[in-house]
């Protein structure tokens, strides 16, 4: 059996993506970078296919350099300040954030395995989320942007959140949603499960077990691993 189990973040315990790109389409647009001229808009199909593996100033500095134009770190660092203030606008007006399912999977689990998160939101976004579910008690670490040099798909979150629980990471266990998720947990050396909530099953190569979403995610599953 695992010894650790880590979960990503926005895709599988909390239903957040497109809020997520909602806040990238307005900091584009408040900063002026939208239009013909520039092209640098997001839709829906291209966030999906290309971008949403990537922290914030990962995704504008992505964008950037798909569309040839180059923003500068003055400009990166406005607007992931600005996407910030729009995502934590669309949180506190959301009325559910969590998937059904993922508080009872959660604290099904709490107690059998240590817990942790690494994702590509900063940390706070994710306790703001967590904390009015009483959540945050059930990890014992959150490792966010910034939180490594690089982000997913590169390995670093993942090892991160093994080191700092003291767990080799070939003992540890990643819920993900996507391919870059995958790519960085299995990197790290990790055992992973993905759910469908954001891909399609035949999208998610590298997982071992591909189940609907988090509430499939029970104590029987994770003592197969």
């Amino acid at each position: 059996m695992i010894s650790a189990l880590i979960f990503d973040f926005d895709g599988v315990i909390a239903d957040t993506e497109r809020m997520h790109l909602a806040a990238f389409r307005t900091a584009l647009e408040s900063t002026g970078l939208t239009g013909a001229t520039t092209e640098l808009s997001l839709s829906d199909s291209e966030y999906f296919a290309r971008y949403l593996g990537f922290d914030d100033e990962g995704v504008f500095r992505l964008l950037g350099a798909d569309r040839g134009v180059d923003i500068g770190d003055e400009r990166v660092r406005e607007l992931v300040a600005e996407k910030g203030r729009a995502y934590d606008r669309l949180v506190s007006e959301a009325r559910a954030i969590l998937y059904p399912g993922a508080e009872d999977c959660i604290r099904r689990v709490h107690g059998r395995v240590p817990l942790a998160i690494a994702s590509g939101a900063y940390a706070d976004e994710i306790r703001t989320v967590l904390a009015p579910a009483g959540l945050l008690s059930c990890f014992e670490t959150i490792v966010g942007c910034g939180d490594t040099v690089s982000g997913k798909p590169a390995p670093d979150p993942y090892l991160e959140a093994a080191r700092r629980l003291n767990v080799d990471p070939r003992r540890c266990a990643a819920i993900e949603d996507s391919r870059w998720g995958i790519q960085s947990a299995v990197a790290a050396g990790m055992t992973c499960i993905a759910v469908t909530t954001s891909y399609k099953a035949h999208e998610l190569a590298g997982a071992v077990i591909v189940v609907p979403s988090i509430r499939d995610v029970t104590v029987g599953l994770i003592e197969t691993l």
